[in-house]
């Protein structure tokens, strides 16, 4: 039993009081074990509780004492997701990324539950006057979503996106609580957080961890099984089989027998139709690294020649690069309008003006927003149009009924949704 508080105690002082004269906390620990550490201090709520904190819709809401119970058991995990947030050192997750397809990514479901949370925490923060914890736990939750991408994986940058996305709702949903200084250290914060990563740059990893990883194996197989290609091919069915199940349709259980059908039952063929895939990674890259005018047009010419191409391994695994960049321009422009309504609201029109929208030629349009003859707040508004609609992002400036903040149904209601006993 001693033993067992003294580990405790000695887990706890790393985050002595920010007041003492000793740091608050190593700063040279590698971010991704302190976010392990941080998912393994994640409470398990029972379902009845989980389903209370989480299904609701909080907002415009006296937060009761079982939410801030509840929130209150997130305290250890924050705790390291800050501290991970001040590390000074790169965050490697130690991934390998030699298992291929094979690899798991451990990291990605808790990092969006994560922000998720931190949701939650930044409510009953504010409405407990505690407007430093709001941030220091806002920031924490966006910087994990930027050195999620330190792995380099395509579908790490979109969690990524998804998280900034987030973070970016939160701000502008409590919009009328961050008081001046708050929404200073957010907006500083927001600028000094690592790097963004991009679709562009997880396409060598993409290569990497499938083209490549995909010839390996199938030489591998040739030399265990020599003069068989039948067996060769048995096993690599299995990877394809893998891939099966990667289409927004569903299951797609004729993939495996396309390829094979390809290949003409020889392995041969085989690696032929994979190394037709390599230079098409790097055409890629340089199709997701183009601004939004020059991108569009030629993705739309990509996307047809990758469509009509006979080979069925390129059909498969290249239809994903324009969702994904439409999505990486969509969270620029909102994390841009972010900080502009920040900006707006230090210094008014010269702090809009300060602000460029990046996919027009001047700061975001601005208008006011009215629901049910009420001014909520404001909008503001990019000239991005890539998925269709127009990228809004309202600041709520007055409590009231809740509405969307963003997407394409920005500024309806918000259906009731009541906590659950």
């Amino acid at each position: 039993m001693k033993l067992h508080r003294s580990i405790g105690l000695l887990l706890f002082l790393p985050f002595a009081d920010a007041t003492s004269a000793a740091p608050e906390f190593r700063t040279d620990i590698n971010p991704a074990l302190r976010y392990y550490q941080a998912y393994l201090k994640t409470p398990q709520l029972g379902s009845a509780d989980h389903d209370y904190l989480f299904v609701p819709e909080w907002r415009g809401k006296k937060l009761d004492e079982r939410f801030g119970s509840l929130i209150g058991t997130y305290g250890g995990q924050f705790k390291f997701l800050r501290a991970a947030a001040h590390a000074t050192v790169p965050c490697d997750w130690g991934i390998d990324m030699s298992e291929g397809p094979y690899t798991l990514m451990l990291g990605l479901a808790p990092a969006k539950a994560a922000a998720q949370t931190a949701r939650l925490r930044v409510m009953w923060h504010l409405q407990n006057g505690r407007q430093a914890d709001a941030g220091d736990d806002l920031l924490a939750a966006f910087v994990l979503g930027r050195n999620l991408t330190r792995d380099g994986t395509t579908i790490s940058a979109l969690v990524q996106f998804a998280i900034e996305n987030i973070i970016g709702s939160i701000i502008a949903e409590n919009f009328f609580q961050w008081q001046p200084d708050t929404l200073r250290q957010i907006a500083d914060g927001l600028d000094a957080s690592p790097a963004r990563g991009t679709i562009a740059q997880s396409l060598a990893v993409e290569k990497t961890s499938f083209c490549d990883w995909l010839l390996r194996k199938i030489r591998q197989l040739q030399q265990e099984n020599p003069g068989n290609d039948a067996k060769v091919l048995e096993k690599v069915r299995e990877v394809f089989d893998l891939a099966a199940g990667s289409t927004e349709e569903g299951e797609d259980k004729g993939f495996p027998d396309r390829v094979l059908a390809a290949a003409g039952g020889k392995v041969d063929r085989l690696l032929a139709l994979v190394q037709e895939m390599a230079p098409l990674y790097d055409k890629a890259a340089a199709l997701e690294a183009l601004p939004p005018a020059e991108f569009e047009p030629q993705i739309k010419q990509f996307m047809t020649f990758i469509s009509t191409h006979p080979n069925p391994l390129v059909r498969k695994f290249f239809p994903f690069l324009e969702p994904c960049r439409t999505k990486e321009f969509a969270a620029q422009a909102k994390l841009a309008m972010v900080r502009a309504g920040i900006e707006y609201k230090l210094r008014g029109n010269a702090g809009l003006q300060s602000v460029t929208d990046p996919f027009g030629n001047g700061p975001f349009s601005l208008r006011r927003f009215v629901l049910d003859g009420q001014d909520r707040g404001f909008e503001l508004k990019s000239d991005y149009h890539g998925r269709g609609f127009d990228e809004v992002l309202i600041f709520v400036e007055k409590d009231g009924p809740p509405f969307k903040t963003d997407w394409k149904d920005a500024g309806q209601p918000v259906p009731k949704r009541a906590p659950k006993k």
